[in-house]
């Protein structure tokens, strides 16, 4: 078994069009037509959709849906993840169709993060145009990026990824957010890569999962100057800075982070690293970002720690 790509993702929301506008006139995503449900569909290559955001009650991530190689491999990973004691739910024939799909099955992993696998992918009729004139998004086989959950019971929820579902180690750091000294416990991440060259499809992080229901999930550009541009029309129309500009050390993107009407947020970024999945070796990094990176929670604790010493 193993895993192919990130294929989509699938969000609840309450207010679609706030997502319309985000996806349409910050990210440049093309808005595919609605799907016989009502739900609207975004693309950003020649699938018919990567994001589908379904109208609801509350404002949520709902899943990531990570292709598997065909039927057999969805019959045996769906078996698998059964055997470890999650639930399995077939697709009906009309909401695999609803997915450009031939079969899938929901799922969550021990922490209860939204999952989705599937066979046998479609092509939309149409070219992918940018509204923004994005000439392209990175996605291929490697697919339509990263996710990222949060999950409290971490041990267990990487070895479900690993040993059960097939994904790979690519990076496996703990990070030391109070310096590493004798009380500060750290926090363990795990990046993991499918059978792709993308540095990592998924990603978790050792914390409780957060109300929105995903960390956050990336796509790539093509250049520099594609994520710049997309970092003015952010701040243009005001959508909230989760991290400024930077470079990770692990897949060496570039790139800012972005809230999303979700909550969750969205890294856009470009120049990442492929690596040779057949041949790659585990990393442990000992930082997330060589620059840049300034995130929220950090920028409003240096304005507080300021305003405090005028006062």
């Amino acid at each position: 078994m193993g895993v192919k790509a990130l294929g989509y993702v699938i969000v609840e929301s309450a207010q679609p069009a706030r997502w319309d506008h985000f996806m349409t006139q910050v990210v440049g995503a093309m808005r595919a037509p609605d799907a016989p449900d009502g739900a609207l569909q975004f693309r950003i290559d020649q699938r018919p959709f990567r994001f589908r955001i379904e109208s609801g009650s509350r404002d949520h991530f709902t899943a990531a849906g990570y292709e598997v190689a065909d039927v057999a491999a969805l019959a045996a990973l769906a078996e698998a993840v059964a055997k470890a004691g999650r639930p399995v739910e077939q697709g009906s024939a009309d909401a695999a169709a609803l997915r450009g799909v031939t079969a899938f099955f929901k799922t969550s992993d021990p922490a209860g993060n939204g999952l989705e696998f599937y066979h046998g992918d479609s092509v939309a009729d149409t070219p992918f145009v940018s509204p923004l004139g994005v000439p392209e998004f990175i996605t291929g086989d490697m697919g339509l990026g990263h996710a990222v959950f949060s999950v409290p019971n971490f041990d267990e929820s990487v070895a479900f990824y690993q040993d059960v579902v097939g994904f790979h180690p690519t990076d496996m750091p703990r990070f030391y957010f109070g310096g590493g000294g004798p009380d500060d416990p750290g926090m363990g991440f795990a990046f993991m890569h499918a059978d792709n060259g993308r540095h990592h499809s998924i990603a978790l992080g050792e914390g409780p999962v957060p109300p929105s229901g995903a960390v956050h999930v990336m796509v790539e550009l093509p250049s520099l100057l594609e994520v710049g541009k997309t970092h003015d029309r952010m701040k243009a129309h005001g959508y909230p800075e989760s991290a400024s500009l930077g470079q990770h050390f692990n897949d060496e993107t570039v790139g800012f982070y972005v809230q999303t009407p979700g909550g969750f947020d969205l890294e856009v970024g470009c120049d990442s690293l492929v690596i040779d999945p057949a041949n790659w070796e585990v990393t442990k990094h000992v930082g997330i970002s060589q620059w840049g990176h300034e995130w929220a929670w950090q920028k409003a604790m240096k304005e507080a720690q300021m305003n405090a010493a005028a006062e």
